[in-house]
Formats: structure tokens, C-alpha cells, sequence
């Protein structure tokens, strides 16, 4: 069995309304060292790192990987959910509606027709049930929830909701995940009523 320490990115500078891709403010910062600190107490020693591309993983990932002394790969399944608008404040919009529903909703949704949602969720499942080693992955909120909607048949988009450097741990056979510690949860800026 290989145990997955999934990580949410630290607090963004911005949000989905206004950066693509931002990095950390000064409490992500402080979020992602106290994180690093916290999973090197259970781990023990150095593992792989598991990064989404985008700033805010990467920049979470960093204490950890300067403590370990690791460089981080990068591992695209693990991205935040594609949006099928380039438009900010479309993209915010949809992803609230996006969040209030189950997954079959999203992949029966007319706006994202054409876009493979399908397979985005089983990109992340294969991403982390393939882990032949224990790993720390840095990621996103939605992905963290495709993990644990894997692991215990939940449907909903939002499952649970994974605070900013909450850590989830799970553990994978190569065939099947399951949960462990779901991480601390906390209200996100984008869920569905939130301005």
C-alpha cells in the first residue's frame, strides 16, 4: 500500500475572478511552511513531491521541498478543473453552479458540452491511485475532491470541503483509494452563494 498526503494550495493572492494563476499572499506563505512542518512530523523522512503546474501548488510545495531538499515534479492530472470560459467572471460563475451539483450533473452540463469532464476526473483518480510509492501531492480543491469522491463513492462535486493547506491522506493499492484522515475543512470563496 502507498499513502497519498494530498495537500490543497495554500490562500491565494487572488481568486477565480480575478488571476488565471496566481501565486501565495503572506498567509499562503505561512500556511505552506506550517504544512511542510506538520507532514514531515508524520512522515518521518523525505518523499516524492507531486505538483499541480499552477503557482499557488508549486509555491505551497516549496517549504517542503527546501526542507527535504526534493525538486517537486509537476504533474498535470492534479491541475485545477479545466473551465470551459476564458472570461473570469464567466468562469467564476460557472464553476458556483459547477460546485452546487453532483458530477453526473456536470458532465450532462449543456455550457460544457465538448469539454471531457469524464475524463479530467479519471485523469486525477489514475494520478493518484497509480502511485506505486508514498507521495505528497500539492493540489486543488476540486481535485481533492475527485480523490475523495474516489475513496468513499460520494457524488457531489463538492464533497468535502478542503480548507486552504489542509492535508488529506489516503492510501491506494494501485487499484483502488482509500480514505484515511480527511483534512480540515473550511468555506471556500467560490462556493455556490459566496461572493
Amino acid at each position: 500500500m502507498s499513502r497519498i498526503y494530498m495537500i490543497r494550495h495554500g490562500h491565494a493572492r487572488a481568486g477565480w475572478d480575478s488571476d488565471p494563476d496566481p501565486g501565495l499572499d503572506e498567509l499562503g506563505r505561512a500556511q505552506a511552511a506550517a504544512v511542510a512542518k506538520v507532514v514531515t512530523e508524520l512522515t518521518g523522512s523525505a518523499r516524492p513531491i507531486l505538483t499541480s503546474p499552477l503557482k499557488r501548488c508549486q509555491e505551497t510545495a516549496m517549504p517542503l521541498a527546501m526542507q527535504w531538499q526534493v525538486k517537486p515534479e509537476i504533474e498535470p492530472r492534479v491541475s485545477e478543473i479545466p473551465p470551459p470560459f476564458e472570461d473570469l467572471a464567466e468562469r467564476t460563475v460557472w464553476l458556483r453552479r459547477v460546485m452546487s451539483g453532483s458530477w453526473e450533473a456536470l458532465y450532462d452540463d449543456r455550457q460544457s458540452i465538448g469539454d471531457d469532464y469524464r475524463g479530467w476526473y479519471d485523469d486525477v483518480v489514475a494520478a493518484v491511485v497509480g502511485q506505486k510509492r508514498d507521495v505528497v501531492i500539492f493540489s486543488h480543491f476540486i481535485a481533492l475532491n475527485v480523490a475523495y469522491c474516489a475513496a468513499t463513492g460520494a457524488s457531489d462535486v463538492v464533497s468535502f470541503r478542503p480548507d486552504n493547506a489542509s492535508l488529506t491522506i489516503f492510501e491506494t493499492n494501485g487499484q483502488k483509494l482509500s480514505l484515511v484522515e480527511k483534512g480540515r475543512e473550511a468555506e471556500t470563496l467560490v462556493a455556490p452563494g459566496k461572493a
